[in-house]
């Protein structure tokens, strides 16, 4: 793992967003205040906003593939990826271009994108780990990481990294292997406690510590997030087994700890009374 900073000026890239949803929309935002053309395609009908926003929309997967893009983004969700890419006309691409990805897990992409994509065309596998929700003030201080998986031209993948250099983003260069091994015991664990929490419904009382309000808080803003993210968090991070069986294994030794305790409490009042 590298933590680096970037500190050198970009070029302006021609970037194509594949999935328009609200990460995509998130990502297009502060790429249009660069100065970066963005062009789009989904499969949903996001033209009345793309228009509004500047960015040109493909209905057309295949003409949208033979624009002249220097990046394209995939911003699927991590259960759709493997459909999206597979249904690709990739012959329509006109030129060797930078692919990247920005899911939340990483051997799964970097994977599928060796096996589908043509040879010439570079892989930069990326997680930025911040969204709408925790960054709507700005990316600064949220990390970025980032693995070149398959770079021959540096000049365009420096410039689409340099994108979250400005904007003051952690930047941690690490392999995908790196990236699935920490995001089980992270990223994992936390959504799984947030949905943990959700299921047991937990809500604000009049007498909260800070450390619960602090729950609640995280309760809220993993239920926010669809299950399809966290199903792929868990499906496809060939970690987060294990991580699972941890917090569960956690989980019940803590409760017998309490057990053995309340029946050493018990046992020592009894003895008190007789």
């Amino acid at each position: 793992m590298t933590t680096m900073s970037t500190s050198s000026s970009s070029q302006s890239l021609k970037i194509g967003i594949v999935g328009f949803g609200n990460f995509g929309q998130f990502l297009a935002k502060t790429m249009i205040k660069q100065g970066h053309t963005l062009t789009a395609t989904s499969r949903s009908d996001y033209s009345q906003l793309c228009l509004q926003m500047g960015i040109h929309f493909f209905r057309d997967v295949s003409a949208f593939l033979a624009a002249d893009i220097d990046v394209i983004v995939l911003c699927t969700s991590i259960l759709s990826l493997s459909e999206v890419v597979g249904s690709m006309p990739l012959t329509s691409l006109k030129r060797p271009t930078l692919f990247v990805d920005v899911l939340s897990v990483k051997e799964h992409p970097r994977e599928l994108l060796l096996r589908e994509l043509p040879e010439d065309s570079d892989i930069l596998c990326t997680h930025p780990m911040f969204g709408p929700q925790t960054a709507n003030n700005g990316w600064t201080d949220h990390t970025f990481m980032y693995d070149k998986v398959r770079i021959r031209d540096e000049a365009t993948c420096s410039s689409f990294i340099q994108i979250f250099a400005t904007e003051g983003c952690k930047m941690v260069q690490m392999s995908c292997e790196e990236h699935d091994r920490a995001a089980a015991k992270s990223q994992f664990i936390t959504h799984t406690i947030g949905r943990t929490l959700g299921e047991m419904d937990i809500q604000s009382t009049p007498i909260d510590t800070k450390g619960f309000e602090t729950l609640v808080k995280l309760k809220e803003t993993m239920m926010r997030n669809s299950f399809d993210l966290y199903s792929g968090l868990f499906v496809y991070n060939r970690f987060a087994r294990q991580e699972l069986e941890n917090l569960e294994h956690a989980f019940y030794k803590v409760k017998e700890t309490l057990m053995i305790q309340r029946s050493n409490g018990e046992q020592g009042h009894k003895r008190t009374e007789s």
